[in-house]
């Protein structure tokens, strides 16, 4: 007996079937048999994948470079006896260690959700026995016995069923229940359409069957799945892999810029120690100390803004990332559409009607030529909405949270589409209460109910074949029985399936007064045709308005769904995918099976180049979004199935669904929506880029404290001058100014138009080479600054400790004047509203009171090495400070008249 994976169990004959699994149908397993099999395949479950423990995640936070460079510096402070100066450093390196640390999600979340996805009960056939077993001491070739509610326990071939469907979106993406059936099928069926086969976490919404265990475990559909996730590399953001680069980059030249410090004190001829500990000063003063530390806090900010407008951010970098996608890969059901079936459109003999409203509130109206309709006024049509409303077993509700439908989808439109018409659903079935009914069976494809009245009659629906196969005639306008002309009917039919339409066919008859059953032979034949009843799940409206938004702002959106091509295709062109035509926007669709034989190149271009695609299986949605990556493209995924999962996980970020999202797709995901909505897509998008543009922000805020400490510890250096700046002064300006100045553009309001700009190309560098002129020019001017007045302090006759509180202060002072200029990188701040953002304010106003403290405290005076100064000391920082905000703020506006005349 094999139960390998690729063993093709949907195409095996029934008696090959049970042969190769040494299954009997009739009896099931004996207890030697599966005791054997239990050794040889093991546990019905996946197994546990393990990481890294908590210890080495932690230890993992100080694998930085320039945390290397902080580490060194406070260990030699603490070898020289310098233990206040080595603690500092070493706390502020423990303080960021601690914060991501915290932030750091578990990796095996997705893997552990699978798990317990598996954990069930299943109704199993051992020695000619039923009984209730645990679902993972199921074993290949085990007879399993479903019913409507049961969650499959393995991987089965069903050998009997009776008007089975089973919900398998999760592992599929097909947005309603599937019916199944029995018998071999070809070799090359795709998983979706596999009629014969169930898998294991999908669930029975009706009918009952019987199966024989093929797979269990990791050899399962969702086994397999598993494995993509656990292979799916999760990417560095583009934050992430930028900051990387700019720290390396930031080391290289602290290495270069300190080797060349200590180079020219040689030459100089002061001794090796104290330039050995200038460098350190130097790699000190030039190190971000509080650029995680703030760009944790300012990522954490945006998460709470997303969650105001419906989106939980689950790891920190995505509140980034969104702001630099250029590509969504969209779910259709419950994202794009409402996940709601709707009839629109109405066919019945010469009479073509539109029905309006979308989704379960029966709020709408009949319409022709655009204009309303009265139902009454065609007999045929009313028959029609009749026959949906009675040849119906759903139930249709109103609650706290609106209009829901208990039962098939299906037939909830049907309900909802009879009501628009003014047929009130209660009061009709009162009236033609319900006697007898052919429950619909996949075998026979058709529903039939018979139904109490003057005549009694039986109201039919099924698939248009079905029907038309048992029909005679068609009832006309006046109610007449006339010819059936099968060719408009099917010529109908096409153009309703070329909209996406899901085509119900309707027929009646009239049986005896006394008549109180039916069976299948009194449809057989001689019934009337009524009419053709299309559905769909219409697109959100807000969906529609978030796609508009999202190609305003340069990004592609793509559909890919496990959903029929054509479907998928129309509502596609209605929510604003694919190409301009003279007609509308129309989208084609690639299905799964086409994309099977393209190779990664052909792929590549087909994703580029492609707005839908349809019936793909996990490994195809996880390749369509390596390929597009493979083109330089960022790439959100949303899905809310187990079959997303492999691709929410490799994608750039993840979003999945919070209200019909598998716990298996939320635990890969990045991101959740609390409302199942890509409108909040859209809006996340927009977060992100604020986000982003407040990190920029700050980097181009901090960097000339960092520029400016280090050239004026270099300056002093190559002029044989005293040092400036002390190392713990270095780190107490970083540490301090980050928080309370550099934080507050944490909070600074999303500028105009920003959902007007085109994303940011993944390989721009996170500083531009505007930027990085200005962060020179302000480092130019805090080392002018600082190092002037450093000099003019001692030439007065202060000690050193004064000087040096001078040189500080000017770096305090400097900062806040220039953190006015950072509130936008183009615009005055007068343009933004001086007020717009208090907490710039606040943020000066505490710099100035621990500066303060910083001066006059004698604590702080022993700890930093600091010495109180004079009013006129103040004046002259002040006025430096002025001179920065006066400069740069000329410098940017001769940039924005320069970009105007262009």
């Amino acid at each position: 007996m094999s139960s390998a994976p690729k063993t093709p169990w949907h195409a095996l004959p029934e008696p090959d079937l049970l042969g190769l699994l040494e299954a009997d149908q009739a009896q099931g397993l004996t207890p030697a048999q599966v005791q054997d099999r239990q050794q040889r395949f093991g546990r019905n479950l996946l197994a546990p994948r393990l990481g890294h423990g908590p210890l080495l995640r932690f230890l993992l936070q100080f694998h930085q470079a320039l945390v290397y460079i902080l580490l060194a510096a406070a260990a030699v402070k603490a070898g020289l006896g310098a233990w206040i100066d080595a603690s500092v450093i070493f706390g502020v390196v423990l303080l960021n260690a601690i914060i991501g640390f915290i932030q750091e999600g578990k990796a095996l979340g997705a893997l552990a959700a699978l798990a317990r996805a598996l954990t069930t009960e299943a109704t199993v056939l051992r020695e000619g026995a039923k009984q209730r077993i645990d679902a993972t001491d199921l074993v290949p070739g085990d007879i399993v016995l479903l019913a409507s509610g049961d969650k499959v326990p393995a991987d089965l071939r069903l050998l009997q069923c009776r008007n089975l469907r089973i919900d398998e979106s999760a592992l599929t993406g097909e947005s309603v229940p599937v019916e199944k059936a029995v018998g071999a099928q070809a070799f090359d069926t795709a998983l979706a359409e596999r009629a014969n086969m169930s898998y294991s976490s999908t669930l029975v919404t009706y009918g009952t069957a019987t199966g024989v265990v093929t797979s269990t475990g990791e050899h399962t559909e969702i086994g397999r799945i598993s494995e993509l996730i656990a292979s799916a590399e999760a990417l560095a953001t583009p934050l992430t892999r930028k900051i990387a680069s700019f720290s390396r980059l930031l080391l290289y030249a602290i290495l270069a810029l300190a080797a060349l410090t200590f180079a020219v004190g040689l030459w100089h001829g002061n001794p090796p120690v104290d330039l050995f500990m200038v460098a350190v000063a130097l790699a000190v003063a030039m190190i971000p100390e509080g650029l995680p530390a703030v760009l944790t806090i300012t990522l954490a900010i945006g998460v709470t803004r997303m969650a105001r407008r419906h989106a939980i951010i689950r790891h920190l970098p995505a509140v980034e990332t969104l702001g630099s996608t250029t590509v969504i890969c969209s779910d259709k059901t419950g994202t794009l559409t409402r996940n709601e079936m709707t009839v629109r459109q109405l066919w019945v003999a010469g009479l073509d009607v539109t029905v309006d409203g979308v989704g379960y509130a029966p709020q709408g109206r009949l319409l022709r030529d655009g204009q309303a309709f009265d139902a009454t006024a065609n007999a045929t049509l009313r028959e029609l909405l009749l026959a949906g409303l009675l040849c119906n077993d759903a139930v249709l509700k109103q609650g706290a949270e609106g209009w829901k439908i208990e039962g098939d989808p299906t037939e909830g439109a049907l309900l909802v589409a009879a009501h628009k018409a003014g047929l009130e659903i209660a009061p009709t079935q009162a009236v033609q209460p319900r006697l007898d009914a052919i429950p619909f069976e996949s075998e026979h494809q058709y529903m039939a109910t018979l139904h109490e009245g003057s005549p009694r009659v039986v109201y039919l629906k099924g698939a248009v074949e079905q029907v038309l196969a048992r029909c005679t005639g068609l009832l006309d306008a006046d109610g007449h029985n006339i010819p059936l002309d099968l060719a408009a009917v099917h010529a109908q039919v096409e153009a309703m399936a070329g909209q996406g339409l899901r085509v119900l066919a309707f027929a009646r008859a009239t049986v005896a007064p006394d008549q109180r059953s039916i069976d299948h032979a009194d449809v057989a034949n001689g019934l009337q045709f009524l009419g053709l009843q299309g559905m769909i799940d219409p697109p959100r409206e807000e969906a529609v308005r978030a796609v508009q938004a999202c190609r305003s702002a340069g990004i592609r959106v793509k559909m890919i769904t496990g959903d029929h091509a054509a479907t998928a295709a129309a509502i596609a062109s209605q929510i604003g995918l694919g190409e301009d035509t003279p007609t509308g926007r129309r989208a084609s669709a690639l299905s799964g099976r086409e994309l099977e034989g393209l190779s990664d190149e052909q792929l590549q271009a087909a994703a580029a180049d492609t707005a839908v695609f349809a019936r793909v299986t996990p490994e195809q949605k996880l390749r369509l979004v390596q390929a597009l990556q493979a083109r330089g493209e960022v790439v959100a995924m949303t899905g809310d199935g187990v079959n997303d999962a492999p691709a929410l996980r490799r994608a750039d970020i993840g979003v999945a669904m919070g209200i019909n999202g598998t716990e298996v797709s939320k635990e890969a995901a990045d991101m959740v929506l609390t409302d199942d909505n890509f409108a909040t897509i859209a809006a996340a998008v927009e977060e992100g880029r604020g986000v982003f543009d407040n990190l920029v922000k700050f980097i181009t805020w901090i960097l000339p404290t960092n520029a400016g400490q280090g050239l004026v510890i270099i300056v002093a250096v190559v002029l044989a001058q005293p040092l400036p700046l002390l190392p713990v002064q270095a780190l107490w300006i970083n540490m301090t100014t980050a928080v309370l100045l550099g934080l507050a553009l944490a909070f600074e309001p999303r500028e105009p138009g920003i959902m007007r700009r085109p994303p940011r190309r993944p390989d721009t560098p996170i500083i531009s080479t505007e930027l990085l002129l200005r962060i020179a020019l302000v480092g130019t001017l805090l080392l002018v600054g600082s190092f002037a007045l450093f000099e003019w302090a001692l030439h007065r006759g202060s000690s050193e400790a004064q000087a040096r509180t001078i040189a500080v202060n000017v770096f305090a002072v400097g900062q806040s004047f220039y953190l006015l200029n950072c509130r936008s990188l183009r615009l005055s701040m007068f343009k933004l509203g001086v007020l717009s953002n208090p907490w710039i304010w606040v943020g000066i106003g505490a710099m100035m009171t621990v500066q303060l403290l910083f001066t006059y405290l004698p604590a702080m005076n022993l700890l930093f090495h600091t010495a109180p100064i004079g009013w006129t000391d103040w004046l002259h920082i002040t006025l430096v400070g002025l001179l920065i905000y006066l400069i740069v703020g000329a410098e940017k506006a001769w940039r924005r008249r320069r970009e105007l005349r262009r």
